[in-house]
């Protein structure tokens, strides 16, 4: 079968190429730019994206087309796709046909954390034997691929709640036919698709109704608004963690010494190593473990695969290390530089806690890049979510619908730039020994991270030698 997928470099997109390839069909595509890492992966699979959306590709008359949730009507490809017949579907909907069916699914769902949790439920699973497949809206830094079928009968998928295509506006995640579903947290998020949190508890209690009674959902019993879904109804046996100790849980962990951690759950306790800092990292992999063991995995081997967890990129990803400088004198602490994910205030704060435990000062270039930043719909909130920062650069990286400048008004911390190369200088010539240096958005697009590392090997700060380089990044996938 010939597929053309629309859409074909964002990450879930480009997965389902990768899914539909390993199953033998003949798979093309189109996007607006073909860019890396995708473009990469694309190529390796023998894909070579059209760029752009001209409607003639469609002349070649594919037996099926994905639309990615990208595509809106009124586009020229679109348009044409509807007056053909050429059958077409989602995204989702394939997968859920054609791959999820007949396998025990897994579903990593929330607000925050689902591709951090999915890639550990993932390796947990694969370090146990069980061979799952998996996709993921990341790179998960054990496997070097966002997808694959996998020859067991489990598979595990992120669950993104985001709506599914121009002509299903429902959840992409009520097409997955999962029978354990993970849920991290529930906030409000994507404004311009839910117009408040009520309309996100909806599309999870759809989820919840879809969900078989032998199945299970694992929930994060110190989140609110999870508590309130369950309030909705549920018809599936519930377990909750918790790395909140006044939460009702039956899965518990803490942090030991070091990257030392201690997990409980119903079956018993057990010690790991957890590379990621924060609090919110080890609620992730607490509900990985918990995930792994309603797969069969006992906890004493999920925390032994949990010492060999790379995480994704992007998500707390160390970028480089750089020397302080001669002006501070030899044997001045390092500078580390990271990329962050975050995008929402309650992210974003947890990535600056979780920095704070570990370096001196934390200083940060934000990119409010996501519709619902852009909106301001966030803006109450972001103000307490950069207090953890000795000092964040705004780069815009596209309009706002708020003025930067008078929301932070009175807040001395906070400098708003013109562009992410204004606000890579200025961060990289205020950084000092023992700082780390991070850069913050869902997006990335400006080049804002690779600004900040040009800015801090270029100006007074010396890259450390390649070998002190490459034992302290290997050092901080296994103890950072």
């Amino acid at each position: 079968m010939h597929i053309h997928i629309l859409g074909v470099c964002g990450t879930f997109m480009g997965g389902l190429a990768a899914l539909a390839r390993e199953l033998g069909h003949e798979v093309t595509g189109a996007d607006r730019a073909a860019w890396p890492p995708m473009s990469t992966r694309l190529a390796e699979l023998g894909i070579d994206p059209v760029v752009g959306f001209d409607p003639a590709q469609l002349e070649a008359r594919p037996d099926l087309v994905l639309v990615g949730n990208v595509m809106s009507r009124g586009m020229p490809i679109v348009e044409a796709l509807l007056d053909s017949d050429l059958k077409f579907m989602s995204g989702p909907e394939w997968l859920g046909r054609e791959v999820l069916s007949g396998r025990e699914v897994i579903a990593v769902t929330g607000t925050h954390g689902k591709t951090t949790t999915a890639s550990m439920v993932a390796w947990l699973l694969h370090e146990a034997g069980l061979d799952p497949g998996f996709l993921i809206g990341g790179a998960p830094g054990n496997f070097g691929r966002t997808a694959r079928l996998g020859g067991g009968r489990h598979f595990v998928v992120e669950g993104d709640e985001y709506d599914t295509a121009f002509f299903d506006k429902n959840a992409k995640f009520l097409h997955y036919r999962a029978r354990t579903v993970v849920i991290n947290n529930i906030e409000h998020d994507h404004v311009d698709i839910y117009p408040d949190p009520e309309a996100v508890l909806w599309q999870f209690h759809l989820l919840l109704r879809r969900l078989p009674g032998g199945g299970r959902v694992i929930v994060n019993g110190a989140d609110a608004n999870a508590g309130s879904l369950l309030g909705m109804g549920c018809w599936t046996p519930v377990e909750r963690f918790s790395v909140v100790p006044e939460a009702q849980a039956e899965w518990r962990a803490e942090r030991l010494e070091g990257a030392r951690a201690r997990f409980a759950g119903p079956s018993g306790e057990s010690g790991g190593e957890l590379a990621l800092p924060g609090a919110h990292n080890l609620s992730n992999a607490l509900a990985a473990l918990a995930a792994a063991h309603a797969a069969g995995v006992s906890v004493k081997r999920a925390c032994e695969a949990l010492g060999s967890f790379v995480p994704p990129a992007r998500r707390l990803q160390l970028l480089g290390r750089y020397a302080g400088g001669e002006a501070h004198g030899e044997g001045a602490p390092d500078i580390a530089l990271f990329d962050d994910f975050a995008h929402h205030p309650s992210a974003i704060r947890a990535t600056l806690e979780a920095l704070r435990q570990d370096y001196a000062r934390v200083v940060a270039v934000l990119e409010p890049a996501s519709n619902s930043m852009r909106s301001g719909a966030h803006l109450a909130e972001l103000p307490g979510a950069l207090e953890s920062a000795a000092h964040v650069w705004l780069a815009p990286s596209a309009p706002l619908e708020w003025d930067p400048a008078a929301e932070f008004a009175g807040h001395d911390h906070v400098t708003v730039c013109a562009d992410a190369a204004e606000a890579a200088r200025f961060a990289a010539a205020a950084a000092k020994p023992g700082d780390a240096v991070v850069f913050m958005s869902n997006s990335g697009a400006s080049g804002a991270a690779g600004l900040l590392a040009a800015a801090l090997s270029g100006g007074r700060h010396g890259v450390l030698p390649a070998a002190r380089r490459r034992s302290q990044s290997a050092a901080c996938a296994s103890g950072c």
